[in-house]
């Protein structure tokens, strides 16, 4: 069945190749890996075969997100990703919120080693009048010219907020927010007029509208010119969505989900007609081999440094759905419960807080390893203690669930409180904190608590910076993923026990 599929794609090109006596142009695209290592040398090999059957260009191209995500890049802080991109030949690649979660710095030095073009017209540095990257960059295709044109959600001057300031809160590097789609209109003309015949969008924008209000539904409602967007951020799957640009052309919209669930495969027929498929990577036969042993080495590095166990579940730590969608972003988990216990353990503070963004994968059941750990937990933040009044504690509850029941990276996870979110009015109730007796009893608006939780969470964009001002108490080392292992084997005893089988009942959910 695998080989009809792909036997199938080759025909279909060669079909268009035959009937119209020149060569098509296939772009394979990818979005949201998240060090999903395995689907690179598939989507390599495929790009190799298309490449060798001689009927049409083929080329392969990302849309962001790819040096964070579990614990291939936690370990090597992306190094590793890039090391195995690197190998690639990418004839275009763009930026995703999560290349800035090692800091800009480091994030040019890995995509300097990957050494594929970068786009992204959106991303200056401050006060600069030109874009750190090229905004698009031109491949010919036999007569044919197709600019890729890179965009970047500016939402992530919230999300990843510490790479684009200072520690004393100067603005360093910028995602043009104000003039994002007149900058996105500017480098699509420019292309146009440099002599594209055709203009993919790599858009690292998403369709869930969140604090900012970007999509790239709207994106492509206010620009002229693009032909089609090949999307990524919010890690939707679906073929060949479509969107109306300001001339009243339908231009499609595709995402392939995250992690290589799909290849995405774009192809634009000699007549100029753009047809979008996506492909099950798990289904593709074909394998590019310099790919392959890249990726072979350094699964055994990362295996050599995370397989120890650390502890055994009986039963899976939930973050994200069957379907790969991030649940931990809009309603209690149990994963989501352990972790913010862990933190106040850690700290012995009143309350402990994670924001569901920081929570990346799921720890199946049986036994977890420090390399399971990693990859729930992958960035490099550590823990602090801070005091928090009772009036902010609920200001941050009620900003940072506005937009449930649909995903937010700053949902809190809690440990020490429960309280019920009105989803329809958008507003917090029933807040209660955990006493010493391991009753709850109603807040208490006219005093402090103590409130364990990231640096991330505490001054760089978490929680909507509800929290950036809140004096600090006690500043760790502790990194969250420590914190968490540590909890695991000194309190649970090395096993998670069945009080977190289920969500503990400390975030309600009403519609009203």
């Amino acid at each position: 069945m695998k080989k009809k599929l792909l036997f199938g794609v080759l025909t279909f090109i060669l079909a268009c190749h035959t009937v119209m006596a020149q060569k098509s142009i296939v772009i394979l695209y990818e979005n949201d890996v998240h060090c999903g290592i395995d689907g690179y040398q598939k989507m390599a090999g495929l790009r190799d075969a298309i490449n060798r059957s001689d009927t049409a260009y083929a080329a392969v191209v990302s849309a962001g997100d790819f040096l964070q995500g579990n614990t291939t890049g936690a370990i090597s802080k992306g190094k590793y990703i890039g090391d195995i991109m690197s190998r690639m030949d990418y004839h275009a690649i763009t930026l995703g919120n999560h290349e800035f979660d090692y800091g800009i710095p480091l994030m040019k030095e890995i995509l300097a080693q990957i050494g594929a073009p970068i786009v992204c017209a959106n991303f200056y540095e401050a006060g600069e009048p030109q874009p750190v990257y090229a905004p698009y960059v031109i491949h010919q295709y036999g007569d044919k010219r197709v600019a890729y044109v890179g965009a970047c959600t500016p939402e992530t001057m919230i999300l990843e907020g510490y790479a684009f300031y200072d520690t004393n809160g100067i603005l360093l590097y910028e995602l043009k927010a104000s003039s994002f789609y007149e900058v996105i209109q500017k480098a699509v003309d420019d292309a146009r007029a440099a002599g594209a015949d055709y203009v993919v969008l790599l858009s690292h924008v998403g369709e869930t509208q969140q604090s900012m209000g970007f999509s790239s539904h709207l994106l492509v409602n206010a620009v002229k010119g693009i032909d089609v967007v090949l999307d990524g951020h919010s890690h939707n799957v679906f073929e060949d969505a479509k969107a109306t640009d300001p001339d009243g052309r339908q231009v499609i919209v595709t995402q392939t989900g995250t992690q290589f669930a799909n290849v995405g495969k774009l192809l634009i027929t000699p007549d100029g007609r753009f047809i979008t498929q996506l492909i099950k990577a798990a289904d593709i036969p074909y394998s590019n081999e310099v790919v392959a042993a890249t990726t072979d080495s350094i699964r055994q590095l990362v295996k050599a440094a995370t397989s120890k166990v650390v502890a055994h579940t009986d039963y899976p730590l939930i973050v994200s759905d069957k379907d790969g969608q991030w649940v931990v972003r809009s309603q209690e988990t149990n994963a989501g419960d352990l972790v913010a216990d862990a933190y106040r353990y850690a700290l012995n503070a009143d309350i402990g807080f994670e924001n569901g963004g920081g929570l990346r994968n799921d720890i199946l059941a049986g036994d977890i390893t420090y390399g399971d750990i990693i990859g729930m937990l992958p960035y490099d933040n550590t823990l602090r203690r801070i005091m928090v009044t009772a009036e902010q504690l609920k200001d941050m509850l009620t900003r940072c669930t506005a937009y449930v029941p649909e995903s937010d990276g700053n949902f809190p996870q809690c440990s020490g409180m429960r309280f019920t979110i009105h989803s329809k009015s958008h507003t917090v109730s029933d807040i209660e904190i955990l006493q010493t007796d391991g009753t709850y009893a109603p807040i208490d608006m006219n005093r402090t608590y103590s409130v364990a939780l990231t640096d991330y969470n505490h001054d760089n964009g978490g929680f909507c910076d509800c929290f950036k001002k809140c004096p600090v108490l006690f500043e760790s080392t502790l990194r969250y993923h420590e914190a968490f292992a540590d909890y695991l084997v000194k309190v649970l005893g090395g096993n998670t026990g069945e009080s977190y089988r289920q969500p503990q009942g400390r975030i309600r959910i009403v519609e009203d």
